[in-house]
């Protein structure tokens, strides 16, 4: 049994009476929908076509919501129905991200996860969904994909069909016959300008207090950006109506949590090859400092994780029912095996138990490595934002660790009078990566792309609203200003001052490559 559903293009009045239905059945709250209908305008007047595509929960064959869900409040039913629990949902929003088709959206009341689950509880009594049964024209079709004698797997058999995203390997069981191209689309008819409906009233979950309109959005970063058609597109297509934008759902936490991942794994990192590596020997408050960097840098990581969370009453279910394919499962568990390590080597050190200490220092070092890079893991599980699935993110992250890590130490050599063989190891490693970051992001932004939303994210970093903090924060100041200083000067303080505009790069950097992806529509 495999149900799904079939959108007749050709019947489609767009009178919305699926959309209020749904609502209405599912008490869904004003500013949110679960179905929804997108209007399409192509031609220019008098010759003008409109075209309406009705737009919900895909119940994918290989659903990437599931898979990312870190606490299984989302999960593939043995009929095929992707359904959620609510009262599972800790609020993370990482299956927003995940979906290719932006059918997830945060209640605002209950602050939770929810989309089409197919009106399972009307299947369980025998009924059809709640927009097949009001639809007026009998354009919405469910059934059993697996029954020949169905009314939907006889259309799919006999009617040219065709389906949203099939690249990303989800298999989607939402059908359209008829459907138009720039309506399935979304980069070939982007929202070009303000339109009726095309931002949200409200903000969701813990943000709901501000507005997504020009001036602010629902996380106080930029209101989504108004991409134009992708460069060398010729479509005239334009979207007229369509849902509320869900704006950028992670918000200032996340870029902030990397930031803060990249100081603590990064600081140990760099401890660990100064001492281990090299076999320099550090002044005793030069090693405390720096375990106390990567301690309390790790503790403010988990204080932001559980801010960004819609329902941070719930972070422990995270912890005691996991759901172990998902990064974010991995990463909370990478990051609390690593802090064990940290209080080790600092329990070894304190009672001068050297091989305690010399066996937490390289375990530190193994779970610190894992630490500053499976956040791009996390990113590349995220389907639907194309930008993040970069073979090059986790050098990103590994690269934007090395930085953090290094100006920290930079900051306490100088902080601490110490000088000499170790100030000058920290320049040349600053250096180093310095260079190699800005070689990074170069590749990322200018390189090839493999599609349109991911070229859309690059442009709106190299050029769009985002241009100015990746340029100056994050190139000109976060980078070559420090990288001219670690090459140029010896001075201790001069390097410090360097160190502190790279700890401010690494911020910068990450913020805009978090916000840029989310700007993009994906509906």
């Amino acid at each position: 049994m495999k149900y799904g559903f079939v959108i007749d293009a050709r019947k489609c009045i767009g009178c919305h009476a699926c959309t209020v239905a749904c609502k209405s059945e599912n008490e869904v709250p004003l500013g949110v929908n679960r179905t929804w209908v997108k209007y399409v305008e192509k031609g220019s007047f008098p010759n003008t076509r409109r075209y309406f595509t009705v737009m919900r929960c895909n119940h994918c064959e290989e659903p990437p919501c599931v898979d990312i869900c870190p606490v299984e409040a989302l999960h593939k039913r043995d009929d095929g129905i992707v359904d959620f629990d609510a009262r599972r949902c800790i609020g993370c929003k990482a299956c927003g991200q995940a979906c290719p088709y932006g059918a997830l959206y945060i209640d605002p009341e209950t602050k939770t996860s929810a989309k089409c689950n197919y009106c399972a509880h009307r299947k369980e009594v025998g009924l059809k969904p709640a927009c097949v049964a009001i639809c007026p024209q009998q354009a919405i079709v469910s059934g059993d994909l697996d029954d020949p004698a169905s009314e939907i797997s006889k259309l799919v058999a006999t009617e040219q069909t065709m389906v949203r995203k099939s690249e990303k390997g989800t298999g989607p069981k939402l059908f359209y016959i008829n459907g138009d191209g720039a309506s399935l689309e979304p980069m070939q008819a982007p929202p070009a300008q303000a339109y009726h409906w095309s931002s949200q009233s409200r903000g969701v979950g813990h943000f709901a207090k501000y507005c997504l309109d020009e001036e602010k959005s629902n996380h106080g970063a930029p209101a989504p950006q108004k991409p134009q058609a992708v460069r060398g597109s010729a479509s005239t297509a334009r979207r007229v109506y369509d849902a509320p934008s869900k704006g950028s759902v992670w918000g200032w936490e996340v870029p902030a949590y990397v930031w803060s991942k990249a100081v603590s794994a990064g600081s140990f990192l760099v401890l660990f090859m100064l001492t281990a590596l090299m076999g320099l020997s550090l002044p005793d408050t030069l090693q405390w400092a720096a375990w106390g960097v990567s301690l309390l840098f790790l503790s403010l990581t988990g204080a932001l994780l559980v801010k960004d969370l819609d329902r941070p009453d719930r972070f422990v279910s995270v912890m005691l029912r996991p759901q172990f394919s998902s990064w974010l499962v991995r990463g909370g568990y990478s990051i609390a095996v690593y802090g064990a390590f940290l209080a080790l080597w600092g329990a070894g050190k304190f009672l001068g138990m050297p091989s305690i200490q010399t066996s937490a220092l390289w375990g530190g070092a193994m779970l610190a490595l894992v630490t500053a890079v499976y956040t791009a893991f996390l990113f590349g599980s995220a389907k639907g934002r194309d930008f993040w699935q970069s073979p090059l993110l986790s050098m990103h992250m590994l690269v934007n660790s090395l930085i953090a890590g290094g100006s920290a130490f930079a900051v306490i050599v100088f902080a601490t009078g110490d000088e000499g063989v170790i100030a000058g190891a920290v320049r040349t490693l600053l250096a180093v990566c310095f260079a190699l970051h800005l070689a990074v992001m170069g590749v990322e932004l200018y390189g090839r792309h493999p599609s349109a939303s991911s070229e859309r994210a690059a442009e709106i970093i190299r050029h769009g609203a985002l241009s100015q903090q990746f340029w100056f924060g994050s190139v000109v100041f976060g980078n070559l200003l420090p990288l001219l200083a670690a090459m140029v000067t010896p001075e201790p303080a001069l390097l410090a001052v360097a160190a502190l505009l790279g700890l401010s790069g690494v911020f910068f950097t990450e913020k805009v490559w978090v916000q840029a992806p989310q700007s993009v529509p994906l509906s």
